[in-house]
């Protein structure tokens, strides 16, 4: 029985892996027999590779990184949110901490990533068992390993978000053909953290660098593997909420957990060759939605793939999310994601960052770009009009891929986990966050914020400068919740709301409300697109920064509510408010869906649902 159970998820393995695999931009074409077995798969280097990209593929789709893992899952932090009104079954519910555990959008993708562990758990079982891994020829034996390592990141993955979202997780590490029963209960997290972050060790020593790979960032790479371990290093080092205590807490031995972190991002960084930054902070996100590529520093070091337009393997980026565009040339968009309105204004006016993770602007029906309100504002590292489609096709797959690893991110976990291991930061760790801060002012090196060096000082600017740099793309609430800030960054966010909506403080001099009015779409740099929008009484680097000296909407203008957009019920309200569910020590996990808690009897629901 096992047997025949084996020998179908083969054949769904196999065959979820060609299904749309024709983009030469994201995986390697392959071929099928459709009469296969492991004993067949696993013994040819083609049906390997075919079952490694079925494993690859769990990671693509509406339910994986195309939607609801990467622009749902990540909402709410201080830089983004998603829009419209709470609803506890819906992706609003998740957005203010208040879903429930029969959530629309919790479920799928909670079955999928464990569908892509399943997978990854049938190839590593039978990849170092067969006779090519073994006693193939030196360049079978390197494919193989490859491929075993791949396998062993990608488990890696699918844990590490199924952990950060929902904690102490069932943790199969074997195929279900071989369990002894289906049913798990929850797993320790730190112990399911640990097996990962051995099995990462081995996978980097298998898998090659990136300019001995013809994988580019599609796949895991050796450098990938070494970023991965330390992110998730970071993760079981940080603070989590804990089944037993219900507390948020972290562990003793956190900093042994620093300490591979530190080593794995100072490995990479020694290697510029193989990935550095992009000296054009823009063009990293370009390079994500065309074949095209602007970065050919291989800042991108991982990213998932998207095509075939369909739900499965595609994405919903820069349809779902991204600028707005409201049926012009290029079609229409739903800038379902919302910049909260205090986030355009953590950045230094100069900081080239802020115009391309926020859209200030929207495209309208006459292909004019106009002002957005202050609290519709999308992401915008996402964006239609940077892909080849217009609004002849009714497409919501542009084909735009998910960001998964970059090296800034290397250089920011270094200098973070510098920092805490020698009690305050190194010229080298004050060294990898300048570096990242110089890219965002090259136009402006005068304005570069000095560095602190003490190390409570520079935690802080780390804390500053991840906000600013990764915003809008999923990562900004799990590094809140490890360093167990969620709950203070959202008090300290809503009286900055408070301010920003009386005028005081930082915001005193903002305007209640800019005129503006339609000018036109350049489609060049980001910077320059905002500078020109036509906004009544100067350019936009003043417009923004004043107050406004007009009572009366101008003629040809439209009044965009500014200052004013803000009110108690942005803030506070039960509908639509800022993480108005969140309750500390509760809400930094989801509730486990409850078709897998009717599925799996074993299994326990998180505390407080």
């Amino acid at each position: 029985m096992k047997r025949i159970k084996l020998k179908s998820v083969i054949l769904l393995l196999t065959a979820g892996a060609l299904l749309g695999v024709s983009s030469c931009k994201k995986y390697l074409e392959v071929e099928s027999d459709s009469n296969t077995s492991q004993n067949v798969v696993f013994e040819s280097l083609s049906y390997t590779n075919s079952a490694i990209i079925g494993v690859y593929n769990k990671l693509c789709g509406d339910n994986g990184y195309g939607s609801r893992i990467s622009t749902l899952f990540p909402m709410t932090a201080d830089d983004f949110k998603t829009s419209g009104s709470y609803a506890a079954a819906d992706r609003r519910g998740i957005s203010m901490y208040g879903a429930s555990s029969d959530n629309s959008d919790l479920y799928t993708p909670f079955v999928q990533l464990y569908s892509g562990i399943e997978r990854a758990n049938i190839c590593i079982k039978y990849i170092p068992a067969s006779s090519l891994y073994n006693t193939g020829t030196e360049s079978e034996k390197a494919s193989m390993r490859t491929y075993y390592g791949e396998a062993l990141a990608l488990r890696a993955q699918f844990y590490y978000e199924l952990i950060r979202n929902w904690g102490d997780v069932p943790a199969p590490f074997i195929p279900a053909a071989d369990a002894e029963s289906l049913y798990y209960s929850n797993a320790n997290r730190d112990e399911t953290y640990d097996r990962i972050l051995e099995d990462l060790k081995t996978a980097e020593e298998l898998v090659p660098w990136r300019s001995e790979s013809s994988y580019g960032s599609f796949r895991f790479t050796k450098g990938a593997i070494k970023g991965l371990r330390a992110r998730i290093a970071l993760a079981r080092g940080g603070y989590s909420l804990r089944s037993d205590t219900h507390l948020m807490e972290r562990r003793s031995d956190y900093l042994k957990y620093y300490q591979i972190a530190y080593d794995e991002c100072k490995d990479v960084m020694s290697r510029r060759s193989e990935h550095t930054l992009n000296p054009v902070f823009e063009n990293v996100f370009k390079s994500l939605h065309s074949i095209t590529r602007y970065d050919d520093q291989h800042e991108l070091m991982f990213e998932i793939g998207s095509y075939g337009s369909n739900s499965r393997t595609d994405s919903k980026l820069g349809y779902y999310n991204g600028i707005k565009f409201d049926g012009s040339t290029f079609g229409t968009t739903s800038g379902g994601v919302n910049a909260i309105a205090t986030y355009f204004y953590e950045f230094d006016r100069n900081d080239s960052r802020r115009d391309v993770t926020i859209g200030s602007y929207e495209i309208n029906t006459s292909n004019q770009k106009i002002l957005r309100t202050a609290t519709n504002m999308t992401d915008a590292k996402f964006r239609k009009s940077w892909t080849a489609f217009d609004g002849t096709s009714s497409s919501q797959n542009f084909a735009i891929n998910w960001p998964i690893l970059r090296f800034a991110d290397i250089l920011l976990m270094f200098a973070e986990a510098d920092n805490e291991i020698n009690n305050g930061p190194s010229a080298e760790a004050v060294s990898a966050l300048t570096e990242v801060r110089a890219r965002a002012f090259s136009a402006h090196p005068e304005s570069i914020p000095s560095v602190a060096t003490d190390k409570a000082g520079f935690f802080n600017d780390i804390v500053k400068e991840r906000l600013l740099e990764f915003g809008g793309e999923g990562m900004r609430k799990y590094d809140l919740v490890r360093w167990n800030l969620i709950a203070s960054k959202f008090a300290e966010t809503r009286v900055k709301l408070t301010q920003f909506m009386n005028g005081e403080g930082t915001y005193a001099n903002l305007p209640a409300n800019i005129y503006a009015k339609g000018s036109t779409y350049n489609r060049t740099t980001s910077a320059a697109e905002v500078e020109s929008l036509d906004l009544y009484g100067g350019t936009a680097s003043a417009i923004f920064y004043q107050p406004s000296t007009t009572t009366t909407t101008p003629s040809g203008y439209t009044a965009k509510t500014w200052r004013s957009a803000v009110n108690d019920a942005y803030i506070n309200g039960a509908s639509s408010g800022f993480a108005t569910y969140f309750e500390a020590n509760k809400k930094e996990l989801f509730p486990y869906p409850k078709s897998a808690l009717n599925e799996n009897y074993n299994m326990v629901q998180n505390f407080g649902y």
